[in-house]
């Protein structure tokens, strides 16, 4: 199916920018959360990447979390250096140029901190948002941190 939103198109350039081939696929009822990401793809809700913005000392930085997992705050300030605060609707779409329900793991408006919970790396694949709530793609954990420039940490709250 070929790309037609400009988001996807973008996350889909920036894949292949790196060397990277990604698909992606659009589910026109909506991957909007973790749950609905799992049952249209068809996959168990851990291989759903969340892509969640938040501020460490005022500044975005995002968490990629396995979908059946709970963000720990206090990991994330301890990975990253700071106390950690929510991103509004406008601070995420300013910081990474995408909506919330769409944020794609990469491919962001600037250049972002990101962490990336250690349990996403248990998977051969995972799939992740493409730009929009409706978009998605499936790509190995080991790309996901390459593309992202993310960093393995404990992020999942227990």
């Amino acid at each position: 199916m070929p790309v037609v939103h400009a988001n996807a198109a973008r996350v889909v350039a920036a894949a292949r920018a790196e060397g990277l081939e990604i698909e992606v696929v659009e589910y026109p009822d909506g991957t909007r959360t973790a749950a609905e990401a799992a049952a249209a793809v068809g996959c168990e809700v851990a291989r759903i990447v969340k892509s969640l913005v938040f501020t460490v000392e005022g500044e975005p930085v995002v968490a990629l979390v396995a979908g059946d997992a709970r963000l720990d705050e206090r990991l994330l300030g301890e990975a990253a250096g700071g106390a950690v605060g929510r991103a509004d609707a406008d601070v995420v779409r300013g910081a990474t140029g995408y909506p919330i329900g769409g944020v794609p793991p990469f491919a962001h408006a600037s250049s972002l901190p990101t962490f990336v919970d250690e349990s996403l790396l248990a998977h051969d694949t995972v799939w992740a948002a493409a730009g929009t709530p409706r978009h998605v793609f499936e790509v190995a954990p080991a790309e996901l941190l390459r593309l992202s420039g993310g960093r393995a940490v404990p992020l999942a709250a227990s």
